[in-house]
C-alpha cells in the first residue's frame, strides 16, 4: 500500500476529483487547504501561497494511475503547479471492522 500526497493549485481541484473518481479501485481521497512556500515563491517569499493538499491511499498497482491522473489534472505548465510524493505505508487498520493491511483498504 502507498500514500500518494500531492500539493496542487486550488482551482484545479474539481477536475482532479473527477479524474480520481474514475480510477477503478481507488476507495477514497482526502483534501486539505494548506499554505506554504516552495521554489516558486511569490513576492520573493514574503507571502505564503495557498495550495490544496490531496492524499490518496491505494494499492501498489494503482499508484502509477493515480500519479498520472494527478499530473494530468493539475498541470497548467507553470512552475508553481505543485508536487507529488509517493510514500510507502507500513500498515492500516479499518476501525469499524478491525481488518488490517490490504483488507483495510
Amino acid at each position: 500500500m502507498q500514500k500518494v500526497e500531492a500539493f496542487i493549485k486550488s482551482h484545479r481541484l474539481d477536475e482532479l476529483v473527477q479524474v480520481i473518481q474514475q480510477i477503478n479501485g481507488v476507495t477514497g481521497m482526502s483534501v486539505t487547504d494548506v499554505r506554504g512556500f516552495g521554489r516558486g515563491r511569490p513576492d520573493g517569499g514574503r507571502e505564503l501561497s495557498k495550495k490544496t493538499k490531496i492524499e490518496v491511499f491505494c494499492k501498489d498497482d494503482l499508484v502509477d494511475m493515480v500519479v498520472s491522473a494527478i499530473e494530468e489534472a493539475a498541470h497548467t505548465g507553470l512552475r508553481s503547479d505543485g508536487k507529488i510524493y509517493i510514500i510507502p505505508v507500513g500498515g492500516a487498520v479499518r476501525i469499524s471492522t478491525g481488518r488490517r493491511g490490504k483488507d483495510a483498504a
